[in-house]
């Protein structure tokens, strides 16, 4: 059995970044960009207004420093996407609105606040905006300038940035397509549910939770629904995931008489990199390659099969997408109740993380352990690692816990 630590460096050695395509601007967003990116224009192309006001020329507005009002004939109002008619000259104004070019010989934008508002003559009141409210010319960037580079993650500001520069369509790495199996002659889909509701059946949640981890990590699904306990069905499943990027099956990997899952994998010509990982749930993982492909056995146990599918299948379907942050992060926290594990196994347990006021984070376990109860898994925020070699952690003692969202990121008031 494999430590957690070597199963993930195992399985990410064998992953390699999709190749690059075109995308549409507007389709790329949460992409990671295949190839640096440089300004084709300087930005903003004119200095323009910060803001609504008048432009002035210095000179003729110094003797407001020493608190006497000065009166400029208003010669022409420049509004946004407009030029001035002319340079200022001695003794005028322009009104002028936000992000209008600055026309030339001015070199202060005086706000409304500080005037009387006059549209044929302004009296300026206050000299405190004198040499400002001016964005110069190339502010932001100038053309040639890096505005990306390879590796990058295609987060909004991003997005509106290589708008600005008029880049319609980004080189990015491959979304991969990932086939998902599920087995068990117990499971039905929804479609079926009379049968779960006659007590003859469960719905196959795999099926469900699966294909939601798979596209909030990027990937593109495809559900090849649910085989049973036969070689047979496997067989046809695992043929008809020809093409994808990455294969998950879920059951059929640990001792059991029906596990046929790495038997079919080996008759099809699949190479086994390894089977079983040091840690509870999701201790039976088999890794390998069909014909080139990565594929990912994980455990049936709905919870086992989440748990895997975020220390495992996560990290590889974002190195397939050229991330360089592969791995969530983990924090310590402080536990609000003694913590005891049963085997000797790395442990994972549904927790839910709080931020008190002070600053710290507390965990609490959800609720019931087991690797079916789904219910402990959809309430929790993190999972509480508990190394094998701490069988009983007491109450306030601190581990590391994963965290699986961005809960502690956001909160229902706001503050500064």
């Amino acid at each position: 059995m494999l430590s957690v630590a070597e199963a993930s460096e195992r399985i990410l050695a064998e992953i390699k970044t999709l190749d690059p395509e075109a995308v549409p601007l507007r389709q790329a967003l949460g992409r990671v960009l295949a190839e640096d990116v440089a300004a084709t224009v300087t930005m903003p192309p004119w200095s323009n207004s910060s803001m609504d006001g008048y432009a002035v020329r210095s000179a003729d507005i110094t003797p407001v420093m020493s608190g006497e009002p000065v009166r400029l004939r208003v010669v022409a109002t420049i509004a946004a996407g407009e030029f001035a008619p002319r340079p200022i000259k001695r003794g005028e104004a322009m009104r002028i609105m936000t992000g209008a070019p600055i026309p030339g010989g001015a070199d202060s934008v005086i706000r409304k606040e500080d005037t009387d508002g006059g549209s044929e003559k302004v009296e300026i009141r206050d000299a405190r905006d004198v040499w400002k409210n001016i964005r110069g010319a190339g502010e932001d960037y100038q053309r040639g300038d890096l505005l990306a580079k390879r590796g990058s993650p295609i987060r909004p500001a991003l997005l509106g940035v290589l708008a600005s520069s008029g880049i319609a369509n980004v080189q990015v790495f491959g979304r991969p397509r990932v086939a998902i199996i599920s087995s068990g002659n117990e499971l039905v889909d929804i479609d079926d549910f009379a049968q779960v509701i006659a007590a003859r059946r469960i719905v196959s949640t795999n099926s469900y939770t699966l294909e939601a981890l798979t596209r909030v990590a990027g990937g593109i699904p495809e559900d090849l629904g649910i085989t049973g306990d036969t070689k047979a069905s496997l067989r046809k499943k695992l043929d008809a995931a020809a093409g994808s990027d990455l294969i998950i099956t879920s059951a059929g990997v640990s001792v059991g008489d029906l596990d046929y899952a790495r038997d079919v994998f080996a008759a099809l010509g699949g190479k086994q990199k390894f089977w079983k990982v040091k840690m509870r749930p999701g201790a039976p993982l088999a890794f390998g390659l069909l014909n080139g492909v990565p594929w990912l056995g994980l455990s049936g146990n709905p919870v086992s099969a989440m748990v895997s599918f975020e220390l495992f299948v996560r990290p590889a379907l974002r190195k397939m997408q050229g991330h360089a942050g592969l791995f969530r992060r983990t924090v310590t926290v402080t536990l609000e109740e003694d913590v005891k594990i049963a085997a000797k196994l790395t442990h994972f347990l549904r927790a839910s993380v709080t931020r008190q006021e002070d600053g710290t984070l507390t965990a609490r376990l959800t609720g019931h352990q087991s690797s079916g109860a789904l219910t402990s898994m959809a309430k929790a925020n993190a999972l509480l690692i508990v190394p094998e070699t701490n069988p009983k952690v007491a109450k306030g003692a601190q581990l590391n816990a994963l965290m699986l969202d961005h809960s502690l990121e956001e909160t229902s008031a706001f503050s500064l």
